[in-house]
């Protein structure tokens, strides 16, 4: 799929997702098989830019290209100056936060919320393009709610508008994360838009990322929750769709180096303390796969340093790698 000046190979995207995809996940996905990922959703408001918050969500120094930054707001030409911005702090991509379900956030007239109001995305959208030359992408779901399932009006406009590309998360606002999603409306939305489609929601494994191209016709597809703990379904994905076949399943030595690898990056980049607190997330996502895998959890997120959170890990993959008990390890 071609974005832009950019070529996604393989048309496999890390979907933007709040407090998670940081740059250390980002390069981690990039180099577990993902052709792109956008950051995690950055405020708008330009009081809130130089907070250490919003500083490390915008650094993308070594970062490979494409850099895809989404923001969020509801006000045209904040939207405009934040696009500005943040082009100018390196970001090759602009996406457009109308998918976020986050009720914070749609209190705020923004995310999901925006979908109610297809004047007012009309003239986001117009703003924001108008204000960089780079691609600007939007990022929507099949409506506001299972009464009001306007994506394909959304997309209609988004394309009028000059946007590049159109992610669509196959369900409504109302329905969070709960629920299967439903492609109709994706397929229902390629059909009728020459711009690139990608499709999102529920993809979790090669066979289910097969069947969602195959039911919607998209360019590409948009994995969120299923790569937490799993960086490497892309790579799978890309696979299975080449070849048919699956690749073998990772041991627990690989999966342990590509943990550690993770933390060590995490530390370096938030400082130890914040970086202890964020990996506890990310170990619990690891570690999510195995029944055993509750002892694990239960020690790691006690550790106090990053040293001991590094030593329990290492230990506890070697014991699996070495089929000692997971209990005896720790």
């Amino acid at each position: 799929m071609r974005l832009g000046p950019f070529q996604l190979d393989p048309p496999l995207v890390l979907a933007p997702m709040a407090g998670v995809t940081d740059k250390p996940f980002r390069l981690l996905c990039k180099r577990m098989g993902a052709g792109y990922a956008v950051s995690e959703m950055t405020t708008s408001d330009p009081r809130l830019w130089k907070t250490r918050k919003s500083l490390l969500r915008m650094d993308h120094a070594g970062e490979p290209e494409p850099i895809g930054v989404q923001i969020a707001g509801a006000d045209p030409q904040v939207l405009a100056e934040a696009a500005r911005y943040n082009v100018d702090h390196g970001a090759q991509i602009i996406d457009i936060n109308m998918g976020c379900p986050a009720k914070k956030v749609c209190n705020a007239w923004a995310g999901s919320a925006l979908l109610q109001d297809e004047a007012l995305v009309a003239r986001i959208l117009a703003a924001v393009v108008a204000a960089v030359d780079v691609p600007v992408t939007l990022k929507i779901r099949t409506g506001y709610n299972r009464e009001n399932v306007n994506g394909l009006g959304i997309a209609r406009i988004a394309e009028d508008c000059g946007i590049a590309a159109l992610a669509v998360h196959g369900r409504t606002r109302d329905m969070h994360y709960t629920g299967e999603a439903e492609y109709e409306t994706i397929a229902a939305i390629k059909r009728a838009v020459k711009i690139p489609v990608l499709a999102n929601g529920d993809i979790v494994d090669p066979e289910k990322a097969r069947e969602v191209l195959r039911r919607t016709g998209a360019d590409a597809l948009m994995v969120g929750r299923a790569a937490q703990g799993r960086p490497w379904v892309f790579r799978e994905i890309a696979h299975f769709l080449a070849t048919g076949e699956r690749l073998p399943e990772l041991g627990p030595r690989e999966v342990g180096a590509i943990l550690l690898g993770h933390l060590e990056h995490l530390y370096a980049f938030y400082g130890e303390q914040m970086g202890l607190r964020i990996a506890r997330k990310h170990l619990g996502w690891y570690a999510k796969d195995r029944p055993e895998n509750a002892s694990f959890r239960h020690v790691v997120v006690r550790a106090e340093s990053a040293a001991e959170q590094l030593r329990l890990s290492r230990q506890y993959f070697e014991a699996l790698a070495e089929g000692v008990s997971v209990d005896a390890a720790a």
